[in-house]
């Protein structure tokens, strides 16, 4: 059996890099969205703007993969090495026009935890917590979330809200004071890409990746994924996204996870 051309790694990666448009603000934490964001900035949005929680604010072509969001390589030819504060402030001034998040589980309306798994008082994992996810998923008009996908992972009710998606449906957000029209609006996983039903803001289906079934997603779910009657294939990542993508990260520091 020949090798594959590529990992669901670096497929998630690459359909995850062909949401960000080009001359928009995107927000991204560290692994996957760095990489994703990267790669979007030298393939199809040269223009794109980066924002990185510590302060570092639009580098251009950074040549290798910065290790954390206060890595030095953040502010490689920026437009400005800022402060979190300031780049938390016009987060709420409303510049957040994306924002990438992971998340250890995420429930049907995109709510994700990163906190805890268990019980808070004893839980058997303690996580990084919120950083400024919180924040991003909050305030940004489009949260991309980018995780594994299993039933472990996809809950139906998460361990611990950290970042809240639609909260319990339809008006919660708003009930709760976030900013209208912003909130969660794609999930990628290994498996394919999901969107957020205008009406009742359930997960759904969008794209299915290369030899995987709607089987394979209705079984690596805690929850009913909505599923409609047409449902696309997600188009394989181009030997040059690849290449570009192995180059940043010459490593393997996410790549070989």
């Amino acid at each position: 059996m020949s090798k594959p051309r590529y990992t669901q790694t670096e497929m998630m990666i690459v359909a995850a890099s062909r949401l960000l448009e080009d001359g928009k603000i995107v927000y991204v934490g560290t692994g996957m969205p760095m990489l994703a964001a990267l790669l979007a900035q030298r393939t199809r949005a040269p223009r794109l703007v980066i924002v990185f929680e510590a302060g570092g604010i639009h580098p251009l072509n950074p040549p290798t993969l910065p290790l954390s969001v206060g890595d030095s390589m953040t502010t490689w030819r920026a437009v400005m090495a800022a402060s979190m504060d300031y780049v938390m402030s016009i987060l709420q001034a409303g510049y957040g026009e994306y924002a990438f998040l992971g998340a250890a589980q995420i429930d049907m309306y995109g709510n994700i935890n990163t906190t805890v798994i268990g019980p808070w008082e004893k839980p058997r994992v303690r996580l990084p917590g919120s950083g400024g996810a919180n924040d991003f998923g909050s305030l940004a008009w489009k949260t991309i979330i980018l995780m594994r996908q299993d039933r472990q992972r996809f809950v139906e009710k998460l361990d611990f809200l950290t970042t809240p998606g639609y909260l319990t449906g339809p008006g919660a957000r708003e009930k709760a004071g976030l900013p209208r029209n912003t909130g969660p609006w794609r999930v990628v996983t290994q498996l394919g890409i999901y969107k957020f039903d205008e009406n009742d803001k359930r997960m759904t289906l969008v794209s299915v990746h290369p030899n995987v079934s709607i089987k394979d997603i209705q079984e690596n779910s805690g929850f009913p994924i909505k599923i409609p009657e047409k449902v696309e294939v997600t188009p394989e990542p181009t030997e040059e996204e690849l290449k570009i993508l192995r180059s940043l990260d010459p490593y393997g520091i996410v790549l070989r996870k």
